[in-house]
């Protein structure tokens, strides 16, 4: 027992090392990729990004300065908002990536771009660009300093986060037009949709899954019915009905989005008065869980 006990701490201290490397070898990757889809293929055809990555590439293309210092400059309050209100992780992260960033941007700028042609630009910039925030976010930081602020404001007005980050950019992009072209701009507004895009994909994975609640008569038919047919694992919560306080058993599981036509089929074989929820599940930690059902 006792060396049981005395090993605990080294697993625990061996798995938090193992944690922070791969934190910060994503964050490194990420603001490595980031940085191709910005220099290789949008800031050379003046396509910006939203946020405060597009205010710094414009206060760059008027100053001739590297934008990258503006990115870290505009971000300071920010990043103390973010310590104040999410916290000193979020902090460092976005510290250490903004950081990256800047950096990998300066080392990208005398490479020649890839493409003059603005439609390819704002797709292909925005695919690799989307993909290398995502991995920052995925690894606990950020880049846009203005969702920080977008928080904030959901919290002391009626706008959403989505509104207040939907009103700042419409006016970066509006400023990228008087300041460019507003071809440029447009197409600055297409290369944010899929930079957005992208980052779902990187956070939430190509193969959607879906947690399903079942409330039915039949739970041991239905249960064990989804364990023999589908591979999947269930969980089984106790309910009680609202209005006639009658017991039910209430069936949970999770399956992928090929798999739920398949669920409404044997749930309705075996009861068709069984009520069912289905939600969209974006994130899936521990278990046993696995695209292809369970082993």
């Amino acid at each position: 027992m006792e060396a049981t006990a005395s090993t605990a701490p080294a697993r625990h201290a061996s798995r938090s090392w193992k944690d922070f490397l791969k934190k910060y070898l994503t964050l490194y990757l990420g603001a490595f990729i980031a940085s191709i889809g910005l220099e290789i293929f949008l800031v050379p055809n003046k396509i910006i990004d939203g946020g405060v990555v597009g205010l710094s590439i414009m206060a760059g293309a008027i100053t001739g300065q590297e934008y990258g210092i503006f990115l870290v400059l505009f971000n300071l309050p920010f990043l103390y908002l973010g310590y104040k209100q999410i916290g000193k992780d979020f902090a460092l992260a976005t510290s250490v990536a903004i950081v990256f960033l800047s950096v990998w941007t300066a080392y990208f700028k005398p490479i020649p771009q890839l493409t003059d042609d603005l439609f390819l630009a704002a797709i292909f910039g925005g695919i690799i660009d989307g993909i290398g925030v995502g991995m920052i976010m995925r690894a606990g930081g950020s880049l846009d300093g203005t969702e920080i602020v977008a928080i904030i404001a959901d919290k002391k007005s009626v706008f959403s986060v989505g509104e207040v980050v939907m009103f700042i950019n419409l006016f970066i992009f509006t400023a990228a037009g008087f300041l460019f072209d507003w071809e440029q701009a447009m197409y600055s507004v297409v290369a944010y949709y899929v930079i957005s895009q992208t980052i779902d994909v990187v956070l939430k994975g190509m193969d959607t899954s879906y947690s399903v609640m079942i409330v039915t008569r039949t739970p041991d038919e239905i249960g064990q019915a989804l364990m023999d047919e589908m591979g999947r694992g269930i969980t089984i919560l106790y309910g009680e009905g609202g209005y006639k306080k009658e017991r039910r058993n209430v069936l949970y599981a999770v399956v992928t989005r090929l798999e739920l036509q398949r669920v409404k089929e044997i749930v309705l074989n075996h009861d068709e008065t069984a009520f069912v929820t289905i939600n969209q599940v974006h994130d899936i930690v521990g278990g046993r869980f696995k695209k292809s059902g369970h082993g």
